[in-house]
């Protein structure tokens, strides 16, 4: 009875990552029992494309995070389980909610829009409109950037130079592929909203573990061709050297003018 209150009370504590984790096996073994033919229908009605987005069907916004069709479901699930997991116990439900929801709702619009900007001045072609668009990766890449106001403060310039480079070093080799566009914008507002978070819970043992498996998660959805995985390498060490570099100098001539400053007189 003990073992199940405090199974229960853990579960609870990140109930969010636990429901939407059900969602999407229940919706992964739905297509699967229903066979190919009506899972592409079913994505071509969730995908968050041009075509859909311009007939008003808003509700593939939400909808296309649910559906998935980036390989089997048991590769790349325990990843994104561990990420989502760390964000809510750091952050609490509703701002993990928050996080994803801006992350893939933000990035999708964005998208959206300069692809609409691209098709007008006739930089690509008109078969982008109905190119299929669902999954999960925009909202999970919105909270990993969310966590990076989570990450101690000695290692988090270099946490955001690495992040930073390597997604748009990403998005630069994969020119032609707008999903590595929309990770970086994703990236970028969840860094920006993890900055209204607040101060995160503090860290243990097991949450750094939980880091170490999404942070490979993460890199996983960024590079995933041999090309995008060398430039995201380089560009990302390269990135998070100088990020480091940048904030220690920054340190340092805080640290000399404080000593520097005269100090106030007391009255005697």
């Amino acid at each position: 009875m003990v073992m199940v209150s405090t199974l229960w009370s853990r579960l609870v504590r990140v109930r969010v990552t636990v429901g939407y984790t059900a969602a999407l096996v229940a919706v992964a073994l739905a297509l699967l029992a229903l066979g190919p033919h009506i899972r592409d229908q079913v994505l071509r009605h969730a995908s968050t494309n041009l075509h859909n987005l311009g007939e008003g069907r808003f509700g593939t916004l939400i909808g296309s995070a649910f559906v998935t069709e980036t390989g089997p479901i048991y590769v790349w699930l325990p990843g994104l389980v561990a990420l989502l997991a760390l964000a809510e116990l750091l952050w609490r439900s509703r701002r993990l909610v928050v996080a994803f929801v801006i992350g893939h709702v933000g990035a999708t619009l964005l998208v959206a829009a300069g692809l609409a900007a691209a098709l007008a001045a006739g930089l690509t072609s008109w078969s982008i409109v109905n190119v299929t668009d669902v999954g999960m990766s925009y909202g999970a890449v919105g909270v990993l950037g969310a966590l990076t106001a989570a990450i101690p403060r000695r290692w988090r310039a270099a946490w955001t130079g690495w992040w930073l480079a390597a997604a748009f070093a990403s998005a630069a080799v994969t020119a032609g592929d707008f999903t590595n566009v929309g990770h970086a914008t994703a990236l970028v507002l969840g860094m920006v909203v993890g900055t209204r978070f607040g101060h995160p819970a503090h860290w243990t043992t097991a949450r750094y573990g939980l880091l170490a498996v999404a942070v490979a998660f993460g890199y996983m959805i960024m590079a995933n061709t041999g090309v995008s995985i060398i430039a995201t390498a380089a560009l990302g060490t390269l990135g998070a050297l100088s990020a480091y570099w940048i904030d220690r100098r920054r340190t340092v001539r805080r640290a000399l003018t404080a000593a520097t400053a005269p100090r106030p007189q007391t009255a005697s």
